[in-house]
């Protein structure tokens, strides 16, 4: 596992700008994932480049930067908001130091310290090994032949063989208790998708208020906080909507850019009451200004786990922090696209609930329609 960072840790976060437009916003979310971390910001470092440094990532010049701000802040750690190579990640500790973190090591974190089922620790542990696998081999391999020298290569090997093993016998054991968790989970999906209530997927980049959401509405009192990944877990509720009865409503882990692939795959079983879902809530923070680029990231994640072609509705949250009042948008044909809410102060909930209505509503008719034209074609063949 990651070795945690302890809390208050003091951090120099580094963030390089390759060109990307949107390099303020990416900053202000690695604050805030070194903060939900237990991390202190002690310093930052900016830096322009046009690639990056295969030895350091950063470059000599940055690196002896980065390093002064170290020392003056005291700092204990470094963290890139960038996927480090595991040789780029030893060369700047050794240069710095200090323990040094990127991007996917950091969220990993997180993820650890959030986890709280037993489901979600073994996700997070299956991801962080996954993670680790190839960065301990060869980090090992490197330190065995600094230390190990003539006549000592063998026994470096021998233990990095060993080291291999135990690693994937231990990714062996999690997925296979992951495979039986799903199947469980698939079986109570199969009885719910087998009766009429409408199943409803809260989905959306992570401190989007997807939290606040679901408790806005079903009342569940599940942990919503004003920081990055304060849900894990998915957690499902009946809610009643008058005019349409009871559907399913849950709420999911958040995404975020650049979300590592590890943690995806790892996550896959938690990710399927999106993929199951009759309809999508893709919740929204309409008062960020990098909200276009977190709802390609969100479509960017859906894509990946089958769950694109899910029938969506944007919940354009936090309206209470613009000047936008509370309403519901529809498309060229009719649908509802768009509803504007506050799930803090609730304006714009009833609305909400009503949307929720008119498709379970039209869930149901489905049904009926098809059970009935099945009565039809039973009976056909009954007579011929």
């Amino acid at each position: 596992m990651i070795e945690r960072p302890a809390a208050g840790e003091r951090a120099v976060i580094v963030q390089l700008d390759f060109g990307q437009p949107d390099i303020e916003d990416q900053l202000e979310e690695v604050r805030l994932l070194a903060e939900s971390a237990g991390g202190v910001v002690a310093a930052e470092v900016f830096g322009r480049r046009q690639s990056p440094d295969p030895k350091t990532y950063a470059g000599k010049g940055k690196v002896d930067e980065i390093g002064a701000m170290v020392a003056a802040g005291e700092a204990d750690l470094v963290i890139f908001n960038h996927d480090l190579s595991p040789a780029q990640q030893r060369n700047l500790e050794r240069l710095l130091k200090c323990r040094v973190i990127d991007r996917t090591s950091l969220i990993l974190d997180i993820f650890a310290l959030r986890a709280s089922s037993a489901e979600g620790k073994l996700q997070v542990e299956l991801a962080q090994l996954e993670h680790l696998s190839t960065r301990l081999v060869r980090g090992w391999t490197h330190l065995e032949r600094q230390r190990g020298g003539i006549g000592m290569r063998g026994p470096g090997e021998k233990q990095l063989e060993t080291d291999r093993r135990l690693l994937g016998n231990r990714v062996k054991l999690l997925k296979e208790r992951l495979a039986k968790l799903t199947r469980q989970r698939g079986v109570q999906r199969k009885a719910r998708m087998r009766g009429d209530v409408l199943s409803v997927s809260l989905v959306g980049y992570t401190n989007a208020g997807k939290s606040t959401l679901f408790n806005a509405l079903t009342h569940a009192g599940v942990y919503a906080a004003d920081q990055l990944f304060a849900t894990l877990d998915t957690t499902s509720r009946k809610l009643w909507i008058e005019g349409a009865g009871n559907i399913v409503i849950s709420d999911t882990v958040g995404f975020i850019r650049d979300l590592p692939h590890s943690l995806v795959d790892a996550f896959h079983a938690t990710l399927e009451a999106a993929t199951d879902a009759d309809v999508l809530l893709h919740v929204v923070d309409s008062a960020s200004h990098a909200r276009d680029e977190q709802i390609a990231e969100v479509n960017k994640v859906l894509a990946e786990i089958d769950a694109e072609q899910v029938r969506q509705v944007v919940v354009w949250n936090k309206i209470d922090l613009t000047e936008a009042s509370p309403g519901v948008e529809r498309d060229e044909y009719g649908n509802i696209a768009r509803v504007r809410v506050s799930a803090r102060s609730g304006e714009g909930l009833d609305l909400l609930r009503e949307s929720l209505a008119e498709y379970a509503r039209a869930k149901a008719e489905a049904r009926q329609k098809a059970l009935v034209e099945a009565a039809r074609e039973a009976q056909n063949d009954y007579i011929n």
